[in-house]
């Protein structure tokens, strides 16, 4: 899922990603997840496919990992995909700014992702916005087992391929809900930009 936006703002005085450094954020989850599982850097790289140094190069804050990469790790230490990106935040409303939105991204920008919730606690179901460049085509890996993906395609036409399923083609207005634990490609077929909306539901017991 990789224009998006990662960062909640509060009214509260409470830090969230917009007052913190995404790559610090993403860091610090990194090494708090994979030392809690008792994972060596050596360990999770083999898990992932992602090398070792470019997991010490994010969890020293060294570097800002693209959308693919971050559902890599995620899948490995089998939690949400949020749970790389947690900031600390009070309980409340929680208003998400989208002049105040960090984007995450992949393919050099041409499909992006705004995360639509708090990343304050463990969830089980989180909400995105996507964007995706006009005829772009973004190839997205098998997430974790139980995963589904619901889209609705609130602008443009869509084509959405499943595993070794036949492609579906999405105009707007339309929906679909699908097991994302297959490889996954959503492609833009018109030449103006996609705008998606994304539930993302895990199984029970993920994270």
């Amino acid at each position: 899922m990789t224009g998006s936006s990662v960062a909640p703002s509060s009214d509260a005085d409470a830090p969230s990603l917009t007052d913190l450094d995404l790559p610090a954020v993403v860091g610090r989850n990194l090494r708090r997840l994979r030392t809690s599982r008792g994972h060596s850097l050596e360990r999770l790289a083999k898990q992932s496919g992602v090398s070792r140094a470019m997991l010490g190069q994010i969890e020293t804050g060294k570097s800002v990992p693209t959308i693919a990469l971050l559902w890599k790790v995620a899948n490995a230490l089998r939690v949400p995909f949020a749970n790389l990106l947690q900031a600390e935040i009070s309980r409340g409303p929680a208003v998400l700014r989208r002049s105040d939105a960090k984007l995450l991204s992949s393919s050099q920008g041409q499909f992006t992702s705004r995360a639509l919730f708090p990343f304050d606690d463990n969830r089980q179901v989180e909400f995105y916005e996507l964007r995706i460049a006009p005829l772009h085509r973004e190839t997205a890996e098998s997430h974790a087992a139980g995963t589904r993906e619901n889209l609705f395609v609130a602008q443009g036409v869509v084509e959405i391929t499943v595993g070794l399923g036949k492609p579906l083609t999405l105009t707007e207005g339309d929906a679909i809900l699908f097991d994302a634990d297959v490889p996954h490609v959503y492609k833009n077929l018109v030449a103006s930009e996609a705008v998606l909306y994304l539930v993302m539901t895990y199984a029970e017991g993920v994270g």
